[in-house]
C-alpha cells in the first residue's frame, strides 16, 4: 500500500498504521494513548535509555506519569516566553552568524555550523555550559551525539536477532562506546550540579530536575504519595538515572531534529529564492537592521512563520511517530483498534494527504496564511504530535527555529554554490528524515557588509 493509504497493517510489526484519518480530530485520541513499550528485541533502545529510564520509550506507568510531569514542569521554566531561553538562543545565533561570516563568500556545507549552534543551545539549557568554537568538550558532545545517530541510522540485525550481540559487531561496539562517553560527561555535570545546587530559581534544566527530584522524595518521606504511584514505584521514585536519561533525551531529540529542520529550511530557500526575498522584505519592514529579531516579533512576521511551518509539513523530520498502545478496545477513523495493539502514526502521509492539503507536494508557505495574510494553522498539521502527549520540547524547538531563521535571513542571503546542483529534496531516512549533504554560498545583505564579526569573543555583531 502507498504512503497515502488511509490505513495499513505492517506485517513485520503486526501493527495498524494510521496514515490518513477521516478527520484530523480523530488523531487526538490516538496520540493521547500511552507510548508502546518497544519490543524486547530493541537492544539499541535498551542501551540508550538504561532500560527505559527516559520519557519517549519507557513503559506507561504511574512512575512514567510522574517523570513526564517533572520534565514538563522543568521545561515550563524555560518556556517560549521566558527571557532566559531567548537569550540562550540569541547568543547561539550570534555565534552562528560569525561562523558564516567567516566563509567570506566561499561555498560551505551548512551542516557543521548549524549543528554546533544548536548543540550549544542544548548544552547551555541543560547544564549551563556555553562553548567557543573548537572547545574540546563541545567537540566531545558533538562526536558522541553524531556517533549515536549514525550507528542507529545504519540499523542492525542485532535488534532483530539479539543473540548477535555475543558475536563481534563493530556497529554495536561503536554505539556502546559513544553511550559510555555520553554518560560519563552527563554524570560529571550531574555531580557538579548536586554540589553547587541551591534553592531558588534553577540555573538550567539539570537544576530544575534535581529540585523536582528532591521535592518528590520529600513528599514520599512526608507520607504524601505521588499521584497514582504504587508502593514499589514510590520507593523507586525518580532516580539519578531518570535525570540523566532525561538530559540525554534532550540531546538526542533536540539537537538532530532542530538542526535538520534548519537544513531543510535552507535547502528549500535555495530552490525558491522568491520565498527567501519575501521573508527578508518582511523582516526589513518589521525589524530593520538596528537590532536582532526577538520572540515579540513573531506575531508580526506571519510569512516567516509560515515558511517554517511549510518546511515542517513537507519534510517532517519524524515521518513515523513513536508507537502507541491501545489500553482498551477502540475505534479511530472507522478502524477497529484492539486492546494491546501497537499503533503507528504515519505523519508523512498525514502531512501529504490531498484531502487536507491542496497539491501537497508543492512548497507553498501561503497555505499557512489566511485571506488577510495572518497566521493560519490547519488542524491536520501536527509536527510535534497532539493532545496530552504533545512533544514536551515543542516550545524550545519553535523558539529556536524562529530565532535562527529570522536572525540568519535578516543578515544573509543564501544561494547555490557556483557549479553545484541544487540540494536534493528527497532526503534520506535515518534517525530523522534529513537532506543529503549540500553546499551553499553565504552573502551579507545590504547594510550588513560592514559587520566585523565577533568582538573579543563575546559573540556580538557591530557595524563600522
Amino acid at each position: 500500500p502507498s504512503l497515502s493509504s488511509p490505513s495499513l497493517s505492517s506485517p513485520l510489526l503486526s501493527s495498524p498504521v494510521l496514515s490518513s484519518p477521516s478527520s484530523p480530530r480523530s488523531l487526538t485520541p490516538l496520540l493521547s494513548l500511552p507510548p508502546s513499550p518497544l519490543p524486547p528485541l530493541q537492544l539499541t533502545t535498551e542501551l540508550l535509555t538504561r532500560g527505559g529510564k527516559d520519557i519517549a520509550f519507557s513503559d506507561y506507568s504511574p512512575l512514567w506519569k510522574t517523570h513526564r510531569r517533572l520534565v514538563h514542569n522543568s521545561f515550563t521554566l524555560f518556556g517560549e516566553g521566558t527571557t532566559k531561553l531567548q537569550s540562550i538562543v540569541l547568543e547561539a545565533v550570534e555565534a552562528l552568524c560569525c561562523d558564516l561570516q567567516a566563509s567570506r563568500g566561499q561555498a560551505i556545507d551548512p551542516d557543521p555550523p548549524l549543528m554546533r549552534a544548536v548543540t550549544n543551545v542544548v548544552c547551555t539549557l541543560v547544564f549551563s555550559s556555553t562553548y567557543q568554537h573548537g572547545d574540546p568538550e563541545l567537540t566531545t558532545v558533538m562526536e558522541y551525539n553524531d556517533g549515536i545517530v549514525q550507528t542507529i541510522a545504519r540499523g542492525g540485525l542485532v535488534d532483530i536477532f539479539p543473540w548477535l550481540r555475543f558475536l563481534p559487531n563493530q556497529t554495536l561496539t561503536t554505539l556502546t562506546e559513544c553511550i559510555a562517553i555520553r554518560d560519563q560527561l552527563l554524570s560529571k555535570k550531574l555531580e557538579e550540579h548536586k554540589v553547587s545546587l541551591i534553592g531558588g530559581e534553577p540555573r538550567d534544566l539539570l537544576d530544575a530536575l534535581l529540585q523536582g527530584q528532591t521535592r518528590i522524595k520529600h513528599n514520599q518521606g512526608s507520607g504524601v504519595r505521588g499521584q497514582g504511584l504504587g508502593v514499589e514505584q514510590e520507593e523507586e521514585g525518580i532516580s539519578d538515572d531518570h535525570v540523566l536519561m532525561t538530559a540525554a533525551e534532550v540531546f538526542g531529540a533536540g539537537v538532530e531534529t532542530t538542526s535538520t529542520t534548519l537544513l531543510w529550511v535552507l535547502a528549500f530557500l535555495l530552490h525558491h529564492p522568491q520565498v527567501q526575498e519575501r521573508v527578508q522584505k518582511e523582516l526589513d519592514e518589521v525589524v530593520g537592521c538596528g537590532r536582532s529579531p526577538d520572540v515579540s516579533d513573531r506575531t508580526h512576521l506571519p510569512y516567516l512563520d509560515s515558511v517554517i511551518n511549510e518546511v515542517m509539513r513537507i519534510r517532517p523530520v519524524s515521518p513515523i511517530l513513536i508507537p502507541h498502545t491501545a489500553l482498551t478496545h477502540s475505534s479511530i477513523g472507522g478502524h477497529s483498534i484492539c486492546k494491546g495493539s501497537r499503533v503507528l502514526v504515519n505523519m508523512w502521509a498525514i502531512h501529504h494527504d490531498p484531502e487536507h492539503w491542496d497539491q501537497p507536494e508543492d512548497f507553498r508557505p501561503e497555505r499557512f496564511l489566511d485571506d488577510k495574510g495572518l497566521r493560519f494553522t490547519p488542524s491536520c498539521f501536527m509536527p510535534f504530535g497532539a493532545g496530552p502527549r504533545v512533544c514536551v520540547g515543542e516550545s524550545l524547538a519553535r523558539l529556536e527555529l524562529f530565532l535562527f531563521v529570522s536572525g540568519l535571513l535578516q543578515r544573509f542571503s543564501f544561494s547555490p554554490a557556483p557549479g553545484v546542483s541544487l540540494p536534493d529534496l528527497e532526503g534520506r531516512l535515518g534517525v530523522v528524515l534529513q537532506p543529503l549533504r549540500y553546499t551553499l554560498t553565504v552573502t551579507p545583505r545590504p547594510g550588513w557588509e560592514g559587520v566585523k564579526g565577533e568582538r573579543e569573543g563575546e559573540g556580538v555583531w557591530w557595524k563600522e
